[in-house]
């Protein structure tokens, strides 16, 4: 009896458990998804009310507009600042600051089963190991580890990119914690600066083109205010991938670029590769017939951002591979390529990868690379 009293106990606990996280939902500010934009408060230009600021900290759970907090949650605005550590933020720009397992998170209308991309630009603080984790309501999650500078800029932070499905239900969170501790420095976290959203469309169908996606028009959101290109999360750690049909092999190895920032071969976006070796390939599966001859074109150049000296990028059609050369003067331009290759199974993995390491003329310390864009496998006649 007494244990029938017990299992009794254990399951009404966790109907009121059940019962507060539906009630605290409820009670949290639920946005609509845009489709390609930031997320309501994205920016955080919206600021918390000077009566929820403790100095810079922010005290109350929804005491930032449009987003849930918990934990040490610090609001920076105008330049850089000294709170214990530096607080690297360009004038006239807010962000937040994410202390040791603290969190900020929002609430979104999402239309069911389709596929969203959330781009965010986050740093460092401080000069400690750090972290930013990123979760979805479906129980994805990854963390991004930020190296002692920023990969692609010295005055920006870099932006990133994660992938998501929703599901069956129209409503999602995305949450970005720190799950570094560190209890000498414990408001010592990632800085975030923009989180946008956008929901990732099927792409087109090109006539005779077998590679999906191949210009690369359908990818993440490219934040307005910065022009660092967004960087890519490795399949292994995000299966829904922010560029549709292409699958990223290696961390720190693909940029998304927009033509507003960078040149691009054709259209408004392309991928640079940033590291070499075949290990840090992006490649794609497509359907074949075992014995059929196929041609696959692409193209190469350069982003126009200093990037100089001899590139080559290599192309594999399973086992068989070509190299393309592009001598680049860092003024943006373009190579062409093409191979004809024999299919030998029904599937067949279409994969590029820079040959070499490349680093900006001004800073040796920052990675770049060829661009590639306009990637097409027909059959051949």
């Amino acid at each position: 009896m007494a244990s029938f009293h017990s299992l009794c106990f254990v399951i009404l606990l966790l109907m009121i458990n059940s019962r507060i996280t539906y009630i605290s939902a409820q009670l949290a500010p639920v946005s609509v998804a845009p489709s390609d934009g930031l997320l309501p408060n994205g920016n955080f230009d919206e600021a918390p009310n000077p009566s929820n600021l403790k100095k810079t900290t922010i005290v109350g759970k929804y005491s930032l507009p449009k987003w849930v907090k918990k934990g040490e949650v610090r609001y920076v605005s105008g330049g850089p600042k000294r709170v214990g550590f530096t607080f690297d933020v360009p004038q006239g720009v807010r962000a937040v600051s994410i202390g040791s397992e603290a969190y900020i998170l929002q609430y979104l209308r999402v239309k069911p089963w389709a596929y969203y991309s959330v781009s965010f630009s986050a740093t460092r603080t401080c000069p400690l190991d750090m972290y930013l984790r990123v979760t979805t309501s479906y129980s994805d999650t990854a963390d991004f580890a930020f190296p002692n500078k920023a990969l692609y800029s010295r005055k920006e932070a870099d932006t990133f990119a994660w992938g998501f499905r929703a599901f069956s239900s129209n409503t999602a969170f995305i949450m970005f914690s720190n799950p570094t501790g560190h209890p000498k420095y414990y408001a010592c976290g990632p800085l975030i600066q923009a989180v946008a959203v956008k929901e990732l469309l099927p792409s087109p169908q090109t006539s005779g083109n077998l590679i999906q996606n191949g210009n690369f028009e359908i990818g993440p959101h490219i934040l307005q205010n910065f022009t660092t290109g967004v960087y890519i999360h490795p399949y292994s750690l995000n299966p829904i991938s922010p560029l549709p049909g292409w699958r990223i092999e290696s961390r720190y190895t693909i940029r998304y670029i927009g033509s507003k920032d960078f040149f691009i071969p054709s259209g408004a976006s392309a991928v640079e590769l940033l590291v070499g070796g075949k290990e840090n390939a992006i490649s794609q599966d497509i359907d074949t017939t075992p014995n059929n001859f196929y041609n696959l074109t692409f193209t190469i150049g350069d982003a126009k951002n200093g990037c100089i000296g001899s590139m080559a990028v290599e192309a594999a059609a399973d086992k068989e591979t070509i190299k393309a050369q592009y001598e680049s003067q860092g003024k943006g331009g373009v190579a062409y390529a093409n191979f004809r290759f024999k299919a030998v199974s029904f599937r067949t993995k279409i994969a590029f990868w820079s040959v070499f390491y490349h680093t900006t003329i001004d800073d040796t310390n920052r990675f770049c690379g060829p661009v590639l864009d306009d990637v097409k496998v027909v059959p051949a006649l």
